[in-house]
This record gives structure tokens, sequence and C-alpha cells, in this order.
């Protein structure tokens, strides 16, 4: 296996003098055979990957068992390009399609409420999110030029959550501090912007890391200030706020450049539909703390609203059309949120002046109901709308072809070779590998693909199996956490994995269930050998089968959680049933 700085992609340049890594192209992946020279670089057969997976001995009180949970494969198809966990508040943030298993209800914009109020896949009731990119089959050419002119003629810029829209009831006494920080929030974020138009036609990830550390700093500490503002002024704390720090850097830019099937051109509806209402919280005066909490809990509602009809969406896909949908669930959807953005205005009027138009912010619509998409007018400092999956195959410009479905999902909870584990918190977020070596560097990525019977080895290229065995991606997730935190500014640096070596977790981290995902893929041979399946990407990623990444929100009950714990660290193996 190459050495990790090298599994960035393959035709990538380096600008030695500078000592910075500037990406000027990375291939695509999932080409056919009449552009496979370089392209079939990024394939390899299995049986030439040396052995590379080794298990820390497991000590006297290390835990050794297993807890197996079954939440399907995504068969009732709930596919999306939000990314909620690394991205949140970003609608169709990732700019590539997951597979969703678990929660039923989650989005970009979901709210722990809405997730423990949620039905599941998982037969258990697991209410856990656990979500991946697709892998596509795509048997016509892609050409490398048309990624290269793409990226050419792209300018970097930097995505950051939306917080105006995402706070609680502001309390009359906050008003002006908190919108002197979100001004400053914006402020940052276009001065980040006018900086990334240096790497126009280039990716240099050394820039675009720091850039991004001094945006996040700044970005904790306003936010902060948001927090402590609201609760000075009899708000209480926020929580939450954390998740919305952490900014990207995107070239979503490139999606106008690249090729899109004639299909996907063709098709005007949209193949994953969900609610789309005006957001309420950034249109709301300052609240008399006297009616913060009132304030707050109908808030709380309205989101909860949200996420049941698009659970619904999800749960009766294919039954009546259009009319059923408007009829039985944004109908009644737009009804009743009448109703709570009138509590909302009688609780504020009850102490101060009554707010009107609020009654205006009621309708909502479904992405895919007619020819014209649902595309609302961002929030002041929030990114625009990015386009829908459509048609079929819910294609996205270069991420192109037919979905292949898991032959099957292994989701297993396992034991620390060192100690006993503790029952991971509810609502904990988790990421494993990065969508984005390529524009963030490698060092959060982790190689993922093997073939069935080789689970002694892990490439950061797409396998080629031999017969009769599947293409398979392995995730495993952070084992260790602080202890303390359910996020953290970056997504990362409250959960870590342990010592490859012995097993044990860093210092002032403890041991908690190790997630692990094992996905299963029937991919024809010939497809494999041609180099035409791929997985979904951002654009600069361009099908790098070293951007493989996985998901995860913990929403298991504390009773579950505990079971769980318990099964490990007695050392058996037990069905999540």
């Amino acid at each position: 296996m190459r050495s990790r700085h090298a599994r960035i992609g393959i035709a990538v340049a380096v600008l030695a003098a500078t000592g910075a890594l500037t990406v000027t192209f990375v291939s695509a992946g999932g080409k056919s055979t009449a552009d496979a020279a370089t392209e079939l670089q990024q394939y390899v057969a299995i049986e030439t990957v040396r052995p590379n997976v080794t298990d820390p001995r497991i000590r006297a009180n290390g835990s050794r068992g297993r807890f197996i949970v079954d939440c399907g494969t995504n068969a009732n198809g709930k596919f999306s390009p939000d990314n909620p966990v690394a991205q949140p508040g970003i609608k169709n943030g990732a700019k590539h399609v997951h597979d969703f298993v678990g929660n039923l209800a989650i989005t970009a914009n979901s709210s722990d409420a809405d997730l423990d109020a949620s039905g599941t896949t998982c037969r258990n009731g697991d209410k856990s999110s656990y979500f991946w990119p697709v892998v596509r089959i795509d048997k016509s050419v892609r050409s490398g030029a048309d990624t290269r002119r793409a990226l050419a003629a792209t300018t970097p810029t930097v995505t950051c959550p939306n917080v105006r829209d995402r706070l609680p009831a502001v309390p009359t006494g906050a008003r002006t501090a908190v919108s002197e920080k979100l001004r400053r929030l914006d402020d940052a974020t276009a001065r980040a912007d006018d900086r990334m138009a240096a790497n126009r036609g280039r990716i240099d990830a050394r820039s675009n890391d720091t850039l991004l550390t001094a945006l996040r700093a700044e970005r904790a500490r306003l936010i902060k200030g948001i927090s402590d503002s609201i609760a000075v002024a009899g708000g209480g704390r926020s929580s939450g706020l954390v998740s919305l720090v952490e900014c990207d850097v995107s070239y979503d830019g490139m999606h106008a450049a690249m090729r899109h099937t004639a299909a996907d051109v063709r098709a005007h509806t949209v193949a994953s539909p969900q609610v789309r209402c005006p957001t309420v919280r950034d249109k709301l005066p300052g609240v008399p703390p006297a009616a913060v909490a009132e304030v707050n809990r109908n808030l709380t509602e309205l989101d909860r609203q949200i996420a049941e009809a698009n659970e619904r969406l999800v749960t009766t896909r294919g039954q009546g059309g259009p009319d059923f949908v408007a009829n039985a669930v944004v109908g009644p959807l737009n009804a009743r949120r009448v109703a709570v953005l009138d509590r909302i205005a009688t609780a504020i009027g009850r102490h101060a002046d009554r707010p009107g138009g609020l009654s205006g912010l009621a309708t909502c619509a479904v992405s895919g109901l007619s020819s014209v998409p649902v595309t609302p007018q961002p929030s002041p400092g929030a990114a625009a709308p990015l386009p829908d999956p459509r048609g079929p195959n819910l294609e996205l410009p270069n991420n192109t072809g037919g979905i292949v479905r898991p032959a099957s999902v292994l989701i297993e909870y396992r034991g620390n070779p060192t100690s006993k584990v503790v029952p991971m918190p509810k609502f904990l977020r988790a990421l494993t590998g990065d969508a984005k070596p390529t524009s963030r560097g490698p060092a959060n990525a982790r190689a993922a693909w093997t073939c069935s019977g080789f689970a002694d080895r892990l490439s950061d290229r797409y396998p080629i199996c031999p017969a009769g065995r599947q293409v398979q991606r392995v995730h495993d997730f952070p084992g260790c956490w602080d202890g303390k935190n359910t996020d953290s500014t970056n997504h990362r640096s409250h959960v870590a994995f342990a010592d490859k070596t012995t097993g044990a977790c860093p210092a002032g981290f403890v041991a908690i269930p190790q997630l692990r995902v094992t996905i299963s893929y029937a991919i024809p041979r010939d497809v494999q050998k041609k180099g035409q399946y791929a997985l979904d990407s951002f654009p600069e990623e361009d099908h790098n089968p070293f951007s493989d990444h996985d998901d995860f929100v913990n929403v298991n009950s504390a009773r579950t959680m505990q079971r769980i714990a318990t099964c490990i660290n007695t050392a058996r193996t037990c069905p999540g049933r």
C-alpha cells in the first residue's frame, strides 16, 4: 500500500518550492476502459495488498464482547446529500448522496429532540443515525480534462453553518449584543472568502487548513459570546451551538463545468424530496425574559413538526403521488404551524408588542412536487442552497450512474483491549475517515476498502476482488471519549482512536463501545476490473477512494447503551433484538 501522503489521489502536483501541498488535478475513479490507462491506478487486486490489519492483544481487564445491530440496508430509500454531523444546518452540504439507515427523521437541521422522537429502521429500536456516501456504477467515460477545466475556473469559498436560524429565543436584553456578534461572524466569513480568492484554480491543503483553523477559533469565541449573552439576559444556557463552529472550504463552482447525464437534465422533479419551511428563529424580535421558555417550547415544536413530516415522506414513499404528499403531509403541517406561530406571537404579546407577520412563515412546501424546485431564500450570512439530487438515480453533477444497494450492512459495537467500556452518551456525534483529504490534507483519512475473506488487509484504493467475493468498506469509529462532550468545534476532538499497538485510549479519554460498520456489495467482477464503480464524493475529490467516510449520531436510549456496554464487558456476542 502506498504511503499515507501519497493517498491523496492520482496525478497530484506538489509545489515543492513552497513546501505547500497544491493539488492541480485529482483523477476520477469509475472510468470505462476507454480512459483506463491512468484511472485504473485507483483500483487494485486485493490479493496484491499486503496484510496490514493487526488487533492488539486483549489484556486481563480488556473487553472482548460484541453487540450487533440490524438496521437494514436502506431498503426504504432514505438518500440525502445532507451532512448532519459535519455540516449541520447546510442543506445538501455534502454535494454527494448518502445512504442512511437507522433514524428516519434526520436532516441537516435536526435537533436532538427531533432525533429522539423519530422512528427507525433498526430492529432493536435503536434511533441512531448511520450514514455513508453511496457507491455507483457508471459505464460511461468521464474525462479528466473536464475535471481540470472545472477546477481551473473555480475560486474556492468558505461555507459555514448559519447560526441565526439555529438560535433559541434571544431575550430582549441580549438582542443588541447577539446581533453584533452575528454581524462579526458574517465579517469573519467574508474575510476568509477574500483570502481564498488567492487559490483560484488550485487546491492548497496547507493554506486551507491554516485559514480554517483561524476561522474556527474566531467563530468559537463569538458563538460562545452569543451563548453567554443569551444566558446572562435570562435565556438560559444554549446547547448544541458548538456544532455550528466549524466551517469548510467549498469547491462548488466546479459543478457548473462538470458533466451531468442527459437523463438527469431531463428530470424536472427532485428524486429525494424533503420539506422546506421558512426559518422562524431569525425573524423573531427580542423576546421578553418572561416569555423565553414558552417561545423556546414552541420553536422546538416547529422543529419536531418538520422532522415528523420528513419522516413521513420516507415511510410513505410512492403512495399516491404529489396529491397525497400535498394533502397528507404538507397541508396538515402548514395548519399546525399556523397554530404554533400564533402561540409564539401571543407569548411575546403578553409582555411586549405582539410581533406581526409571523403567520406568513407558516407555509411549507416539498421539493419535487412541481417542475420548479423549491428554493427558499437563505438568511443573511447563509450559503446559497445547493442543488437537489435529481432523476431516477438521484444524481448530482459528476456523481452519476446507478446507485449500488448494499448486499448487507453489519453494525457492531466492540470492546477495548485494555479496559472495560463505559456507555457512550446519548447524542454523541462522531466521524471516521475524511471526505476531503485532497483539500484538507490526509491526516484524518483512513483506508477502508477490502473484499470479503480478506479482513486482514485494508486499501486506500478500490479493490478488485476474486470471483465470488464481495467488495467491502470497513469503517471503524473512534473508541475513546473525553468523558464530557457530545460534539466539538471540529467534530473530532471530543473522541479519539485508541493506540494502534496497545489499544489503550489517550490520557484523559475513556473507552466506549467502538462502532464498526461493514458495508458489502455484490459488484460484477467485470465492472471492478474495468474501473466502473466509484464512490460519490465532493467535486474536488473526484471519486478519490481515500475520501471514504462514515458518520454517526448515537440516539440509543440510556438503557440500551447500558445493555451494549454490559454485553461487551462480559465477553458476550449479543444480537441487538
